[in-house]
Parts: structure tokens; sequence; C-alpha cells
């Protein structure tokens, strides 16, 4: 493999904005990086050379919350919308979650994906209610067992529900507070990051008291408060907040349309929706997280507590919770609807480049992706080249030049092709 030079080429590199300068890569990894750009010498005649000129270079993205459902699709949408890697928050059955995760491993296609496997919950509570072959917890005794049994099936860490069932109409068992905190010893013994589902504000103090590493979604009903943020801060706990699905579930206001719709309309991503991925941002209402809405429910109240969040030092990852496939219309969708998660967070309060942190060397850390995230030698290709500079307007992260996934680039024109026939 030919080496690649990006040259003249300003740099995000997961944190800062560096250059204008040069990248350097090769054999999917990251060989150089400079803040200036190359001289004609230290071009070597074997590289290509990309004039990277008006362009912003980033680690490639990384969804921190996602659920794939098996299907290869999912993640060849999520890399043409420069997404390399997701994090997929509850699949099954095993060994099809194994298999896709080595296949995703392996194929330059494809996003790179991650897995929690199969999810923690109460007997005939959430999702198990629906699904009765779903491994379930009746309470702590049971809670070692169900890590070594996940662990043992290659999850990569361990989700748990804490959900009542309210925000869906129904009134179902949830995991109490002794069962939760066995949840999190044990996978803390395992060397497993916890990721607790929470529904309301009730489930996100339980979640908090038992101790697990990270909180996905933020209540609607109300702002976190201040002392709720203050221990979160305490703990070293991560937010990944799923504000892209938390506005698709909120209430819509006169004063403030749906962000994730225009997606539909927007002319940089169109021919790169398949028929059914673009119908579902514009019309579709399955896979939301709240089924009944409650006059209490209210968007804003996620947007002032991830702006809370941040300002205590509380990391935040950017996640959609995207369970979108070609039989569910999902309005949140891969790859694509990341894009409208960076513009909410930076409508909640964090600057554009902080957005990109979000996305890119946040979630590398937290979850121990040590190969990515950032754009450095010895890391991993995965990068996208955009035009213009997204620290300024974030809304430049739609404007997609070029994506590589370990060093080899994807052909988006061929992708839009191929879903355009």
């Amino acid at each position: 493999m030919r080496p690649v030079i990006i040259d003249k080429v300003r740099i995000f590199d997961g944190t800062a904005l560096l250059g204008p300068g040069a990248v350097e890569f090769a054999d999917g990894v990251i060989t150089r990086v400079q803040s200036e750009p190359a001289a004609a010498s230290d071009a070597s005649a074997s590289a290509d050379v990309i004039d990277g000129t008006g362009l912003t270079l980033l680690p490639g993205l990384i969804d921190a919350h996602t659920h794939v459902f098996g299907a290869e699709s999912n993640l060849e949408l999520a890399l043409a919308f420069g997404v390399t890697t997701e994090l997929d928050m509850f699949m099954g059955p095993p060994e099809l979650t194994q298999a896709l995760c080595t296949a995703a491993g392996e194929r330059a296609d494809l996003a790179d994906m991650r897995s929690s496997g199969l999810v923690a919950s109460a007997p005939g509570g959430h999702p198990g209610h629906a699904m009765p072959l779903l491994p379930t917890v009746a309470g702590p005794d049971e809670a070692d067992a169900f890590v070594a049994a996940r662990q043992a099936e290659g999850a990569h860490f361990i989700k748990i529900i804490v959900d009542d069932g309210a925000n869906h109409g129904m009134s179902l068992p949830a995991l109490d507070r002794a069962t939760v905190t066995a949840l999190a010893d044990a996978a803390r013994r395992r060397g497993l990051l916890t990721v607790a589902h929470v529904s309301a504000g009730w489930s996100a103090r339980l979640a908090l008291d038992s101790g697990v590493d990270t909180l996905t979604h933020l209540p609607l009903e109300a702002a976190l408060d201040d002392a709720f943020v203050s221990r979160t801060a305490d703990g070293k706990r991560a937010a990944i907040p799923t504000l892209a699905m938390l506005e698709a579930s909120a209430p819509e206001t006169s004063s403030r349309p749906r962000t994730g719709r225009s997606l539909a309309h927007d002319p940089r991503f169109v021919a790169y929706l398949p028929d059914h991925a673009r119908a579902a941002i514009a019309e579709g209402h399955e896979g939301l997280c709240v089924e009944k809405e409650s006059s209490e429910h209210h968007f804003t109240h996620a947007l002032a507590s991830v702006a809370r969040l941040h300002r205590a030092g509380v990391p935040v990852l950017a996640g959609t919770d995207t369970n979108y496939r070609p039989d569910r219309a999902c309005p949140v969708v891969h790859g694509a609807s990341l894009h409208t998660e960076l513009a909410l967070l930076v409508e909640a309060g964090l600057t554009p480049a902080e957005a990109l942190t979000a996305a890119t060397s946040a979630p590398a850390t937290h979850f121990g992706l040590s190969d990515r995230g950032v754009i450095a030698p010895g890391r991993r290709a995965d990068l996208v080249l955009v035009e213009g500079d997204p620290t300024r307007d974030i809304t430049r992260t739609r404007s997609i030049e070029a994506i590589w996934r370990g060093g080899i680039r994807f052909d988006r024109e061929a992708y839009r092709e191929r879903i355009a026939s």
C-alpha cells in the first residue's frame, strides 16, 4: 500500500486544531504528523500526496451508543458518513455478535464495532418482557454469573438496563440498587466498563449510587440538579446523552423544530442515504426511547443537563442510540445522525471543538480504544477529510471529502451509485 500524505491541511487531532500541516500514513497506521506543510523533499516518490488546502482532517468519528442488529448494512451506512467505529449497546445472539465484530474488525468497507452483547435487566422488565429467551438478573447473587457469561461470549463492556417501562406506557419490574451495584462490582473485577441505560431521574440516581461507570440517556422530565452533577464529576463517571434520540422522542414544539429531521433534505447527505433511511429520518417514529408522551417531557431539560455535566468536567461522549434498520423506521440512523448529535452538543453549550472531542478522543479514552480517536504517529489511520473548518462551524462535518478506515479509502461514490440503483 502506497503511503499517503495529506498536505496543507488543518488538523483536528482529537483535542485541538493544528496547522495547516501534513499527515502521512502507510499500512493502516499514521506515521507522521507535522504542524507545518510538508517540504517537497519530505514526500517520498512513491507517496500519494493530497492537497488539503481549505480542508480539515479529523480522526474517524466514534458513535458511542448504537444498535446494529446484526446488519452489515448499518456498519456500511455508518462508514459512509465518517463513523469509523460504533459501540453497540445490545445485540444477540452471542454467536452473531461475535461474528459481526470479527468481520467489522477485518473489513475496510464497514465501520469497526465493539458490543456489550446481551444486556442485564430484571425478569419481566424492559426489554425482557418482549424477549422471553433473554437472560435476566433476579438479584445480586446472580450478578457475577451474568457478567462472567457475557465476558465469555466476548462482550467488550456490560450494559445494564434501569428502566420501569413508564416511557413506553407500562409498569415493569426494574433492577434494584443492590443488583446494579453487584453487576458494577462484578464487571469491575473483570476489567469491564459498565454502561447504565437510564430512563428518568430516579433511574439516573440509582445508577449513580450503584457505581456504574457510564450513564446513557438523560431525563426529559427535569434537568439534572447540581448535586447529581457534582457527584457524577467526583465519581469520574462519563455520560452519553444520546441527544439525537432524545430530541426525536420528546414532544416537538413550534419554537424548536427537530434538528434531526433536516438531514433528510440536506444536499450534502441526500445522495448517500438509502431511500428507506431518508424516509425514516423524515417521517419515522419507530424505535424511540419514549412512546408515551408526558407534559413534563421537554428536550430543553436534556440540553440543560448536558451543559451542567460539561461545565462540571464530566466527559460527555457523542452517541446517537440509533436503532435503525431497513425494516425499522427509526429516525435516528447510523452514521448520518451522529452529525445531528454533534450539532445538538454545540446547542447544549459545547464548543465545536469540544463536540468533536466528544466524538473522537473522549470515547476512545473512556472505552480503552487506545489505537484510535486521535491523529498521532502510531495510531490507526481512521480519518475523515471535510471541507471548511468544523471547529468554527460544526455542520462542516457534513461536507465530507474523503474517509479512510485503517488507511484504506472508502469509495463513497461507488456506495452512492450502488444505493441509487
